[in-house]
């Protein structure tokens, strides 16, 4: 983008209001000093496009373009003298690996000049990328759920995430299993960040719930057998099964935990909120399948004084309209974390030094709170940075190939 694009354009549009994905100004500047354009503000989004997490990074990537022709279409964002900034969000596939996102992001830091980072999707990447921005004194935002990408906050200073972490999850999956009786279920994670953390997760509530965990295993992201963790689990005296993956691993295990027999319900984490665990794991196989998940899937089910509902219906529209597809969780994720860079940036007038720039917007994202998001209403702090409860989940279950809100009364 070059600036000189952006003075031509109509002040009007500049001050529309609008919610959801699209950003609204913190301040109402002057049509006068709206005109005036100012520094270019780049944003780095590090996303896995391909890979084993591709079905995170695609709806990433894609809000992340919507976002951008929004920010064309008005030129940019207004700061709080009134300059115009235009806006770049600069998309890098990460391919899932640790190693290209640490490659990529150092360069989007010392190359592009990024205010801010938005990804990658996965925990373990997430977790490569923490002494990069540490050290750089660059603003992270995470869209994977392991709560260790935030903790301790006294270590991770610059970094922040917006998915609901697995202690805001898990806690559902053992909270269903309790509602239902149920007094020993089994634990069965990927062996990684997420996996690991999710199983940590339910150990913690299970215990508190006085719910006994009788097995426990795992298996990796790229495994294509699951019938010996299978095979324990129907020897167990377990009386639900309680998964932490995603796509493939996690349809893998639920399509060869049907074809085995086993009848035990099956209540995976929020990993699996995408159409692809559907399709790959075959309507008929995950039928009953039962998951927490942000309130994104009950939008249109919402009370009408939830203030998330408009926000949630407003940017499935947008979405739709953009992707000719709905949005997943992830999509989601994706937005807030644009979102809030993008209010940040609002707050700040024109001539900063990068490095204040920087500075400010992890400050104003520390300092959010009650903003309505699509993950939930955000109230970050400098002990918090992820904002988010327990309050801003909900079940679903998936009913005839389709996601259900399945609400309490339900169960």
């Amino acid at each position: 983008m070059k600036s000189s694009l952006f003075t031509f354009l109509v002040v009007v549009c500049l001050l529309v209001s609008v919610v959801g994905c699209k950003s609204t100004a913190t301040a109402t500047p002057t049509t006068s000093a709206a005109t005036v354009t100012g520094t270019i503000y780049k944003i780095g989004v590090a996303v896995s496009v391909t890979g084993s997490a591709s079905t995170l990074g695609e709806p990433e990537r894609d809000v992340a373009a919507m976002l951008q022709q929004q920010l064309n279409a008005k030129g940019g964002i207004i700061g709080s003298d009134g300059v115009l900034h235009p806006v770049e969000l600069i998309i890098e596939d990460t391919q899932g690996s640790g190693d290209v996102a640490v490659t990529l992001v150092k360069k989007l830091i010392d190359d592009e000049g990024v205010v801010a980072i938005i990804g990658p999707s996965t925990s373990t990447e997430s977790m490569a990328l923490i002494p990069i921005v540490q050290e750089s004194q660059v603003t992270l935002i995470s869209l994977a759920s392991s709560s260790s990408i935030v903790k301790p906050v006294a270590e991770r200073q610059w970094v922040f995430k917006v998915a609901q972490s697995n202690e805001h999850t898990s806690p559902w999956q053992v909270k269903y299993a309790q509602a239902k009786g149920y007094t020993k279920i089994a634990n069965l994670y990927v062996n990684n960040a997420y996996g690991e953390d999710g199983a940590a997760a339910i150990r913690a509530t299970a215990e508190a719930a006085g719910i006994e965990i009788v097995l426990e295993d795992t298996f990796n992201a790229d495994d294509t057998d699951m019938t010996a963790q299978i095979t324990k689990i129907k020897a167990s005296d377990a009386q639900a099964v309680l998964v932490t993956a995603i796509p493939p691993a996690a349809a893998i295990f639920t399509k060869q935990y049907r074809e085995l027999g086993v009848e035990l319900p099956l209540l995976h984490n929020s990993g699996i909120g995408m159409q692809s665990f559907i399709d790959l794991a075959g309507a008929t196989n995950a039928e009953g399948v039962i998951f927490p998940m942000g309130k994104i899937v009950a939008a249109d089910s919402l009370a009408d004084d939830d203030p998330q509902k408009a926000v949630l219906q407003q940017f499935i529209a947008d979405f739709e309209a953009y992707a000719s597809k709905a949005p997943s969780q992830f999509a989601a994720h994706s937005c807030d974390a644009i979102q809030l860079v993008l209010r940040a940036l609002e707050t700040l007038p024109d001539g900063l030094a990068l490095s204040d720039v920087r500075a400010k917007v992890r400050d104003g994202i520390e300092t959010t709170t009650g903003y309505v998001g699509l993950d939930g209403i955000f109230n970050f702090s400098a002990e918090d940075h992820v904002g988010l409860s327990t309050s801003d989940v909900v079940l679903v279950r998936i009913t005839d190939g389709k996601w259900a809100y399945f609400p309490q009364d339900q169960w």
